[in-house]
């Protein structure tokens, strides 16, 4: 986390050390003494395209991971997708920072379709994180996402010397299943969920604090990660009963989402071989 919050925060000061420049009129900016490393093909300029060419290329690793069974000693799927997420997240810095923020001809359509795909890349990854999963990235069945409900509020009452059914009745999260609901009505739920669970986790807080006052440090600690906890429960919970609903509105997504991403692929690369072939490049 600490080497993309760095590599994050390298592109605000690229995009930031350029902002004079890229606001200059285009028939100003050849007079700037800032066209020669800000230009799409200056030195900052087209070594922010080389390295977004790069992690785009990469991004294409983590399907090629998802399909073959063969390549699981490269790390588990949900390493992969989280850092093909966070690679993703610096695209749009990285190629804006390359066009000068102007987007016309085949880099707007490449542009524009890499944030479209940015953005339904999002949306994919707020999915996944809806499907219960194991370390590995392996889906879970209810039989397993019931065990660790069970287990996870036998923690909680150990700690916060409340019963069990307690604790159930805080945290009240509807078991019953939601299927034969459409997308939109999917995704409102699913951020009802995300909310529910914060009142539910303040509400536990608030009984906790009274059943055993925070008197040391560890006691603060304790209680936050069982506050932790409590909203993995919830989590379950509320991800069982929408699986199936969840799981329909991911393979749409999917159908969705390659096209684009393919789109994106092509113009990217028309884009590059037109630049490498009339040689407007300070490396070549």
């Amino acid at each position: 986390m600490t080497v993309a919050t760095a590599f994050f925060a390298l592109l605000v000061v690229l995009n930031l050390s350029g902002l004079q420049y890229y606001l200059l009129p285009k028939a100003e900016q050849v007079r700037s003494p800032l066209h020669v490393w800000f230009r799409p093909s200056g030195y900052l300029g087209q070594g922010a395209g080389v390295l977004a060419l790069a992690i785009f290329l990469f991004l294409w690793l983590y399907p090629l991971r998802k399909k073959f069974r063969w390549l699981a000693f490269t790390g588990a799927i949900s390493k992969w997708l989280d850092v093909h997420s966070l690679a993703a997240l610096g695209l749009p810095l990285l190629v804006a920072a390359h066009a000068t923020w102007r987007f016309g001809g085949v880099i707007g359509i490449g542009f524009w379709s890499m944030l479209v795909v940015w953005a339904s890349g999002i949306v994919g990854r707020y999915l996944y994180a809806r499907i219960p999963r194991s370390q590995a990235g392996v889906e879970l069945t209810i039989e397993e996402i019931g065990a660790q409900r069970q287990a996870l509020l036998q923690e909680i009452a150990e700690w916060s010397g409340l019963e069990v059914r307690d604790i159930d009745a805080v945290l009240d999260a509807d078991p019953l299943p939601k299927t034969g609901i459409g997308l939109w009505q999917t995704l409102r739920r699913m951020i009802s969920d995300d909310l529910r669970r914060r009142r539910a986790a303040a509400e536990l807080r608030r009984r906790i604090r009274v059943m055993r006052p925070m008197q040391r440090r560890e006691d603060a600690a304790a209680l936050r990660e069982v506050l932790r906890l409590a909203s993995r429960e919830m989590a379950l919970v509320q991800q069982s009963r929408m699986l199936e609903a969840t799981q329909n509105i991911l393979r749409f997504w999917h159908v969705a989402h390659r096209p684009l991403a393919v789109t994106a692929l092509v113009a990217v690369l028309i884009h590059v071989a037109v630049v490498v072939s009339l040689g407007a490049t300070w490396f070549w």
